[in-house]
């Protein structure tokens, strides 16, 4: 096992929403590789390695964050997000380059879809900082499982949930920030084709003052 210190990151500022997130800078990298039949690699989950976890509590702060065993987690019956949908999530993916590199495609627009989510959510968001240090922590503790060129991605999937337990109509006491990937296949068994849409110019997707315009978790529960 190797440890990777990553320089400091630069992005436009953005205010934060609630919480502050502190920025973990140690990554962890594995030198074995996944044996995994890449050639038939599907759109599915594949458990991986290691996940992240952050925890927002009373106090208006996001601890250091860790990388953990990937695993269930443990949730409260009364918990925010289970009995109100108190969630929102992001996906984006990591590419492997030919020589190796790998590759990630503007995760601060991820970061920041997320704090504008958790502004309609009543939820605290981390910075951009934390949310970039955070994939990027999850990458590489997971680099095996990166497909090789040509053979896919690692699809990344930040969650933000109110993991404190409540029973009435409010906010959560707690918020967790985790984040799991797993190796995937094109999402469309025959590769990037045309695809048919349809452009809709008399109903809302998303109605004014709703939820349709944010990425949280209850949107896709009807489908």
């Amino acid at each position: 096992t190797r440890g990777y210190s990553m320089p400091t990151l630069h992005h436009k500022d953005h205010t934060a929403v609630g919480c502050q997130a502190s920025v973990a800078t140690k990554y962890m990298e594995t030198d074995d590789i996944v044996d995994l039949d890449w050639e038939n690699l599907g759109f599915g989950l594949v458990d991986t390695d290691f996940m992240y976890m952050a925890k927002c509590g009373p106090d208006g702060n996001f601890s250091n964050g860790e990388i953990l065993p990937f695993g269930p987690i443990a949730l409260s019956p009364s918990a925010g997000v289970l009995n109100y949908g108190q969630g929102l999530f992001e996906g984006l993916k990591a590419y492997r380059k030919t020589d190796g590199y790998i590759l990630l495609f503007r995760p601060e627009e991820n970061a920041v879809r997320m704090k504008n989510g958790s502004d309609r959510m009543c939820m605290p968001a981390p910075s951009v900082e934390q949310f970039v240090d955070a994939v990027k922590q999850t990458v590489l503790a997971n680099k095996r499982w990166v497909p090789p060129t040509g053979k896919g991605s690692l699809y990344i999937r930040p969650l933000l949930i109110g993991s404190g337990a409540i029973l009435g109509l409010a906010p959560a006491p707690e918020y967790t920030f985790l984040i799991y990937v797993s190796p995937v296949g094109n999402y469309f068994k025959e590769g990037l084709a045309p695809i048919n849409l349809i452009i809709e110019d008399n109903f809302h997707r998303a109605a004014p003052g709703g939820t349709g315009g944010v990425k949280t978790i209850g949107n896709y529960a009807s489908v």
